[in-house]
C-alpha cells in the first residue's frame, strides 16, 4: 500500500469515528429531553392513563380497550399502542413513568432511523443534520414526553419508510408487503393519521421501483389488500361481536369502531365537526406566558363548524387556512425549520433532475428526494386545510421537516460551490429562514427580546460571510464558507433547541405542547392547568366557594369533562 493511500485510509477512519462520535452525541441529547424528570410529568392524558389502568384488570378489558373497569365503554383509540403501554404498566407497575415510557424510547429510536435512512443516501453529514434536527423538533419532544401514542405512530411509519426504501432498490414484493404490514399496524395506532405517509410511499415505488410498469401497479394492489387486512382486522373482530359481549365504543355514534375510524377519528377531524363545533369566548384562546406580555398577535379561529371562535379557541390552532403552520399555536410547535425544508427541497429536486437529464447516477437520491418531499408537501396540505388539528398531530410533520432541512442545506451547499446564480440562494435562504424565525418569536415577548437579536445577527452573519467568500474563491475563503454555513445551521437551532428544553419542565397534561406555556388549551399544561392534580386546582376552589347547599360538586355530560380528555 502506497503512502498516500494509507494517508487517505486512515484519514478515512478518523472521520467516520468522529460521525459515530457525533451521532452517539445526537442520540444522547434525545435521550436526555425525552426521560429528563420524566416523573415529574405525572399520569399526562389522564383518560388514556385511566383505560391502561383498566385494562390491567382483565384480558376482556385489554383485547377491547375498555375505558373502565366495568367493561362498559371503549376509548377512542385502536389498541396497539395502548397494548404496549399496558405491557410496560405490567413489567415496571402502573405509573406515570411507566406509561410514558414507550413514547420516549420511541421518539429516540426515531432519531436513530431517520440517520440511518438519510446517511445512507446522502452520506454521513446529512444524514447528522437530519437526526439532529428531529431530536430537538418541540413538537417532538412535546409528544415523547406524554403518554398520547403518536410517538409510537411516528417510529412505525419510520419503519415503513425503511421498508418502502427496500421495496424500490430491490424490487422484490416481500418489503413491500412489509412496508403494508407496519402501515397497517400504526393503522391500529390511531388509525387514518397513518395513512398520511401512503400518497409519498406509493409515488416513490410507482416511479422508482426497477421493474416494468404494470407489475410496479400490480404490487401496489396487493400490498393495499395486505394493507387493508392488517388494518382492519381488530376493528372487524370488534364489530363482529355481539354489543352485549363488549364495551360500547366510545365516541362512535353507531357503537362500531368502523364508524369510530372514519366518523370522529376521521371526517369529522377533517371537516371540523368531531367535537361539535360551538362558540366560545375569544378571551380563553389569549396567548402569554409567564413573564411576557401579551401578544397582538392572536390565533386565528377562521373555519370549522360553528362558526366563530368554537373549537379553535380552545385547541388554539386556528381554523383552515393556507398559512395555518405560521399562526399561533402552531409555529413553535414545528415551523422553525419550515422555509429551509421547503426551499431547500426544491433545490435538491433541482439537482436530481439536473443530474438525471445528464444521465448521471443518483436514482437512490431521486427516490428519496421523492418519499421525503412527499411525505414534507402531503402533511405540510393536511395540516393546513384540516378542520380539527392539535398542535401535537404536527410531530408527523417532524421527520419530514428534519430530513428536507438536512438534505437542503447539503444541496444548497452544494449548489454555492458550483458557478453560476444559483449559488445564491445558500445566504438568501439562511437569511430569509432566520426572519420567519424572528416572526414566530415576536408572539413570545420575553423570549423575542434577547433570542431574535442573537438569531438574527449569527444567521445574517453568516449570510454576509458566504457573500464575501463567494467574491474571494479563494481556498482560505472557501474554508470560512464552510464555518459560516455551519454557524448559521446552528443559529438557527437556537430557538427549537430553547422551546425543546423549556418543553422538560412541563407537567403532564391533557394536550401536550412544547415551549413556553400558554392559557390556550393546546399548551404544555392543558387548558386548567398542569398534572393530573392540578389541572382543577383553581375551578375546584371556585365549586367549593359556590357550592351553597348542592349535595353533589359537579356534574359533567361526559367522562372526563368531554371531548378535552380526548385527542
Amino acid at each position: 500500500m502506497s503512502p498516500g493511500n494509507a494517508l487517505q485510509k486512515r484519514s478515512s477512519a478518523v472521520t467516520q469515528l468522529w460521525h459515530r462520535i457525533t451521532l452517539g452525541g445526537i442520540l444522547l441529547v434525545a435521550a436526555f429531553l425525552n426521560v429528563y424528570s420524566l416523573q415529574k410529568v405525572g399520569y399526562g392524558n389522564v383518560y388514556y392513563s385511566a383505560a391502561v389502568k383498566s385494562m390491567l384488570t382483565s384480558w376482556h378489558n385489554f383485547f377491547f380497550v375498555s375505558f373502565d373497569a366495568a367493561g362498559f365503554v371503549s376509548v377512542d383509540k385502536p389498541p396497539l399502542g395502548l397494548w404496549i403501554q399496558a405491557a410496560s404498566a405490567k413489567l415496571f407497575g402502573f405509573s406515570g413513568l411507566s406509561l410514558i415510557l414507550p413514547e420516549a424510547v420511541a421518539g429516540v429510536l426515531s432519531v436513530a432511523l431517520l440517520y440511518y435512512l438519510v446517511h445512507r443516501v446522502f452520506g454521513p453529514v446529512t444524514g447528522l443534520i437530519a437526526a439532529l434536527v428531529l431530536a430537538i423538533t418541540p413538537v417532538s419532544i412535546a409528544t415523547n414526553r406524554d403518554n398520547i401514542i403518536d410517538s409510537l405512530l411516528v417510529l412505525t411509519v419510520l419503519l415503513g419508510a425503511w421498508a418502502i426504501t427496500k421495496a424500490v432498490e430491490t424490487g422484490r414484493l416481500r418489503w413491500l408487503l412489509l412496508c403494508a404490514v407496519l402501515l397497517g399496524l400504526a393503522f391500529n395506532i390511531k388509525t387514518l393519521q397513518a395513512y398520511l405517509v401512503l400518497p409519498a410511499f406509493g409515488l416513490v415505488y410507482l416511479l422508482g421501483a426497477p421493474l416494468h410498469w404494470r407489475i410496479r401497479i400490480l404490487h401496489l394492489m396487493l400490498a393495499v389488500v395486505v394493507l387493508l387486512i392488517i388494518s382492519f382486522a381488530w376493528i372487524g373482530a370488534v364489530d363482529l361481536t355481539p354489543a352485549s359481549q363488549r364495551p360500547y365504543v366510545g365516541s362512535s355514534q353507531t357503537n362500531s369502531e368502523l364508524n369510530l375510524a372514519f366518523g370522529y377519528n376521521g371526517l369529522h377531524r377533517l371537516l371540523g365537526t368531531a367535537f361539535g363545533g360551538g362558540n366560545l369566548p375569544s378571551s380563553q384562546a389569549s396567548r402569554t406566558s409567564p413573564g411576557s406580555s401579551p401578544s397582538s398577535r392572536q390565533p386565528s379561529t377562521v373555519g370549522g363548524s360553528g362558526g366563530g371562535d368554537g373549537i379553535f379557541a380552545l385547541i388554539g390552532t386556528g381554523g383552515a387556512r393556507v398559512f395555518r403552520l405560521f399562526t399561533q399555536g402552531m409555529e413553535g410547535q414545528i415551523s422553525w425549520l419550515l422555509p429551509l425544508a421547503l426551499l431547500g427541497w426544491l433545490v435538491a429536486a433541482w439537482q436530481t433532475w439536473r443530474r438525471a437529464a445528464s444521465r448521471l447516477p443518483g436514482n437512490q437520491q431521486r427516490q428519496a428526494i421523492v418519499l421525503w418531499g412527499g411525505w414534507l408537501l402531503t402533511m405540510v396540505i393536511y395540516f393546513s386545510v384540516a378542520g380539527v388539528v392539535h398542535s401535537y398531530y404536527l410531530t408527523m410533520l417532524a421527520p419530514g421537516i428534519a430530513a428536507t432541512a438536512a438534505i437542503g442545506i447539503v444541496s444548497l451547499w452544494n449548489e454555492y460551490r458550483r458557478p453560476g446564480r444559483s449559488g445564491w440562494l445558500l445566504p438568501v435562504i439562511l437569511a430569509s429562514t432566520a426572519i420567519v424565525q424572528a416572526y414566530i418569536l415576536s408572539a413570545y415577548a420575553s423570549w423575542s427580546t434577547w433570542m431574535t437579536p442573537l438569531i438574527l445577527d449569527l444567521t445574517l452573519a453568516a449570510a454576509a460571510v458566504l457573500v464575501i467568500a463567494r467574491l474571494l474563491p479563494c481556498w482560505s475563503s472557501r474554508r470560512i464558507a464552510h464555518a459560516a454555513v455551519v454557524g448559521g445551521m446552528l443559529a438557527l437551532l437556537i430557538a427549537p433547541a430553547t422551546w425543546s428544553a423549556i418543553t422538560t419542565q412541563h407537567p403532564g397534561g391533557l394536550l401536550p405542547s412544547a415551549g413556553p406555556s400558554s392559557n390556550q388549551g393546546s399548551g404544555g399544561m392543558g387548558l386548567f392547568g398542569g398534572g393530573s392534580s392540578g389541572r382543577n386546582a383553581a375551578l375546584e376552589k371556585y365549586l367549593l366557594a359556590h357550592q351553597r347547599r348542592a349535595r353533589f360538586l359537579v356534574a359533567t355530560q361526559s367522562d372526563g369533562m368531554g371531548w378535552l380528555l380526548r385527542n
